[in-house]
């Protein structure tokens, strides 16, 4: 990483974050249609399915025009999310709070949009742990100061 240039990590689409997104939606519709018996039922159930399958579109397959393409990581260790419209907004590490082996959860500066779900098959495996590495501890690991580059 140099000083100039931010670490750029590219996004990519999550299948098994949206069959996950999916069936637990699904799950929320079956229990809904034992809740509520009928007509009524049906149609909250379908209401809950098109939801499920608008978050999994927007959140995990990444196509919607709001939905998160990148994240840069400067050098001072401030991040900025960008989303697939061009917009970018600053981003706050957890301190370790959401981060696990399989994502990472990381506040946004966007009202609309106040957390985004980074999910490990999103990444590849080295962008994920640096990724990891500046939610933990709000900065990369580069060059120490007055040390040569190889």
């Amino acid at each position: 990483m140099t000083g100039t240039q931010p670490l750029r990590l590219e996004l990519s689409p999550s299948g098994v974050f949206a069959a996950t997104i999916l069936t637990l939606y699904a799950a929320a519709s079956a229990c809904m249609l034992l809740v509520l018996p009928g007509v009524s039922g049906l149609v909250l159930a379908g209401l809950l399915l098109a939801l499920g399958a608008a978050a999994a579109w927007d959140r995990a397959l990444l196509r919607g025009s709001r939905s998160p393409r990148a994240i840069e990581i400067h050098a001072s260790g401030q991040a900025l999310l960008v989303l697939r419209n061009g917009e970018s907004a600053p981003m706050k590490s957890g301190g370790g709070v959401g981060v696990t082996r399989c994502w990472v959860a990381l506040k946004t500066g966007f009202p609309a949009r106040p957390s985004v779900l980074v999910a490990q098959d999103m990444l590849g495996r080295e962008p994920f742990r640096l990724l990891r590495l500046w939610a933990l501890w709000g900065r990369v690991p580069s060059v120490a100061p007055g040390q040569l580059r190889t």
